[in-house]
């Protein structure tokens, strides 16, 4: 059992026979009255985020996960389908839980899936992948590195991204997976 003075954000645990994600927690000891753990569980069947409280102390069944290395194949509109390169083996995980990854995912690459009890049921990405812009609009004349200011860009995985103004059609940028944002040329 693990109990809430053990929790670490991206662990899994069983609440009510379901798999949830620890994406933030917070302790609380209030002045009075007994203290509570504040949780953003993320559920790992669908993706959706709730916020939940639990007694300090509260335990739970730990979850079993692991992450094994897999080539993103392509996706359907309806699974996107890996294939483990060792075994061949294919999975396939609905697009609706990897809305989020699959915007940063190029075909044929090789990506971390995590397998919850083991159940493929997500993938984990470095925090930052670099990117060719497809499709941008030209920089005006007299705009510099240093002068600021954003445009929307096309990156190649069709995910649009705003990149400063002087990134133009075919230059390499390196992306922020989890904010979504530009960090720098690549």
């Amino acid at each position: 059992m693990i109990s809430t003075n053990q929790f670490k954000n991206g662990n899994h645990i069983d609440v009510e026979g379901t798999i949830f994600k620890i994406l933030e927690f917070q302790h609380v000891k209030p002045g009075k009255g007994g203290a509570f753990v504040r949780t953003k569980l993320k559920r790992a069947s669908d993706g959706n985020v709730i916020d939940r409280t639990f007694r300090a102390g509260e335990k739970f069944r730990p979850v079993r996960t692991e992450v094994r290395k897999m080539q993103f194949l392509y996706k359907d509109g309806v699974d996107a389908h890996f294939m483990d390169t060792e075994s061949y083996e294919q999975v396939q995980i609905p697009e609706a839980t990897l809305a989020e990854p699959l915007q940063w995912m190029r075909e044929s690459e090789e990506v971390e899936v995590l397998y919850i009890d083991d159940v493929a049921s997500d993938v984990q990405l470095p925090s930052a992948l670099d990117f060719e812009v497809t499709e941008t609009e030209p920089g005006l004349r007299g705009d510099t590195a240093s002068g600021g200011g954003t445009k929307p860009a096309t990156i190649e995985t069709g995910a649009r991204v705003m990149v400063p103004l002087f990134v133009n059609i075919g230059d390499r940028v390196r992306v922020d997976t989890r904010s979504g944002e530009y960090v720098s040329r690549a």
